[in-house]
């Protein structure tokens, strides 16, 4: 069943598709939602503090200076969805994916990403230093300008994504994916890499890297 104009509390069922629903300005703190699906939603400056979401799916939805901060999300999809100045610190994700989604300007520290796929999203300019960001996935993500300074990223993904001045300074790349070609866009002054990537690294410099005198156990 779908719901268009705007929604009160009342009206919402657990398993509703909401399409082009009004949340703005809505107060709705500590609500649990489960098997909920929302559709161009506008949730702009929604009150959603502390929200539990579980297998929920947010498409193309609006949450522009929306309050998620001490959320808590399971299996729940944002997929292409807007976050402009919105509040997301003390927030977890655990099994989630936040695809193609944009993030301007947010509050995202401290936060809690587990297991969470991050494809093409936008978190230019993005805050989310010290963040443990380990086995993550970043493919093609928009990463320009954004502080990862000390961050764990140890087995993330950062396959294509876009690094131009992206802070990793301090940052744990070990057995990282990433493109050398687009981590010599980046700031990696004290970062820790494995043998690898740091070989790909020095060769996308320019480096010419000699083995011959290497030790090769013989």
């Amino acid at each position: 069943m779908c719901h268009a104009g705007r929604v009160k509390e009342r009206d919402v069922k657990p398993g509703d598709a909401e399409v082009d629903a009004d949340y703005r300005d809505a107060v709705l703190p500590g609500q649990s939602w489960e098997n909920r699906h929302f559709v161009r939603c506008d949730f702009t400056d929604a009150d959603l503090r502390g929200l539990r979401t579980t297998n929920c799916t947010f498409a193309e939805c609006d949450f522009t200076r929306a309050d998620l901060g001490e959320s808590s999300h399971t299996a729940t999809a944002l997929r292409r969805c807007v976050f402009d100045r919105a509040v997301l610190a003390g927030s977890t994700w655990c099994g989630c994916t936040w695809l193609g989604s944009i993030f301007v300007e947010c509050r995202l520290r401290p936060i809690n990403l587990v297991e969470t796929d991050l494809t093409l999203v936008s978190l230019a300019g993005a805050d989310l230093c010290q963040t443990n960001l380990a086995e993550l996935r970043f493919r093609e993500a928009n990463l320009i300008d954004a502080d990862l300074r000390g961050c764990d990223l140890r087995a993330a993904d950062l396959t294509a994504a876009r690094l131009l001045d992206t802070r990793l300074n301090g940052a744990d790349l070990r057995g990282a994916k990433a493109d050398a070609d687009g981590l010599v866009h980046a700031v990696m002054r004290g970062a820790t890499v494995d043998v690898d990537l740091a070989i790909a690294y020095a060769a996308a410099q320019g480096l010419k890297i000699d083995f011959s005198g290497a030790d090769t156990g013989s």
